[in-house]
């Protein structure tokens, strides 16, 4: 079994949290990672832009990238967002706790419950 990293920025950390509750509670990904403020350098429009952005870093499972895809794109706050996906290798334990959250079903046990 694989995950899916799906990757997306926004404008400000708090919008990143806003969007990343969201996806949470849509059962579209079972973790979001918000990095913190980096450089985006790119061309819009015609002219090279330098922008402050965060990157999120959405874990999910493969069969909701439609969904999740969708959702971002109808819930961004940018014209043209980025939405990426990386398939990954993942170790069973996370992926059985990742497929619990996104199913509704209670995970086995919760990888991150020994920080």
């Amino acid at each position: 079994m694989d995950m899916t990293i799906v990757l997306t920025t926004s404008q400000t950390a708090a919008e990143g949290e806003v969007l990343a509750e969201k996806i949470i509670g849509a059962r579209l990904a079972g973790c979001v990672q918000i990095l913190p403020q980096m450089t985006s350098v790119y061309k819009w429009k015609g002219k090279i832009q330098k922008e402050s952005e965060h990157l999120l870093l959405i874990k999910t499972m493969p069969e909701k990238w439609d969904a999740l895809k969708k959702f971002i794109a109808a819930n961004h706050s940018y014209e043209t967002p980025e939405i990426a996906a990386i398939d990954a290798k993942a170790a069973e334990p996370y992926l059985a706790w990742l497929n619990g959250e996104l199913s509704g079903n209670k995970p086995p046990e919760d990888p991150t419950s020994n920080r």
